[in-house]
């Protein structure tokens, strides 16, 4: 008898698919469960109900070309009505929900200055919780929170950031910061330049308006640059 039959336990927020001879045939809910191997009956594997996390760092740039990281956290779990969908329609939960936040993020997060991605990251949560809920029902997940936990610019701009706010200079935007790091990076190249053609000094111009004129004419260039690149 004990060659005919297995005594299964299921524990707690977890239920278990069976299969007989190849095809799904039942979830076994929590509890004990005879298994009849004689009849071809077997376990195809565990499901979890628990809640799950998954954090998903996704690498965008905003519309004023600020490179930007950002973190959404989802909470999702499956569905004990639709456990053999969650079970059989994918191979990998994770990645295919990475894919939507990816694909969402990357779709808003452009169409944003820098500054109003910050103020408006709920609303962003709000487009990739839709997508995902939309998306992911149908493979017998359901989608309890989405969370845009943080926003982390380029490690130049963060360092101008922190740099103008040292020094407490009201009304700064995100393009006053995108022109001291183009600056920055400028006069860096250019005393690099310098030092490898054996010069002792560089030139450069100073004065009020000196940091917004170098970064409009090194941004021309760039734009120039580009489209020359383009045509050809």
């Amino acid at each position: 008898m004990g060659n005919l039959f297995c005594c299964l336990v299921v524990e707690q927020s977890t239920v278990v698919i069976k299969e007989r001879f190849g095809k799904f045939e039942q979830v076994l809910q929590p509890g004990c469960h005879w298994i009849p191997w004689i009849t071809g009956d077997r376990i195809a594997g565990h499901l979890s109900l628990r809640l799950q996390q998954l954090d998903v760092r996704c690498e965008t740039k905003t519309k004023d070309n600020v490179f930007v990281t950002v973190v959404a956290s989802i909470q999702y779990r499956a569905l004990a009505d639709k456990a053999s969908d969650a079970f059989y329609k994918l191979s990998n939960t994770k990645s295919q929900i990475q894919a939507y936040v990816f694909d969402v993020i990357r779709a808003s997060v452009p169409k944003l200055n820098l500054d109003d991605a910050f103020e408006q990251k709920n609303d962003i949560a709000r487009a990739v919780e839709e997508e995902l809920e939309k998306a992911m029902s149908a493979y017998g997940y359901e989608i309890v929170q989405t969370l845009i936990v943080d926003i982390e610019p380029d490690v130049h701009v963060k360092r101008a950031m922190n740099e103008i706010n040292a020094v407490n200079v009201p009304g700064t935007t995100a393009k006053d910061v995108m022109d001291m790091v183009l600056v920055t990076q400028y006069f860096d190249t250019m005393k690099e330049i310098g030092a490898a053609a054996k010069s002792s000094a560089v030139f450069i111009p100073h004065g009020p308006g000196a940091v917004r004129d170098v970064a409009t004419q090194i941004r021309d260039g760039l734009l120039q640059a580009s489209h020359h690149h383009t045509l050809e």
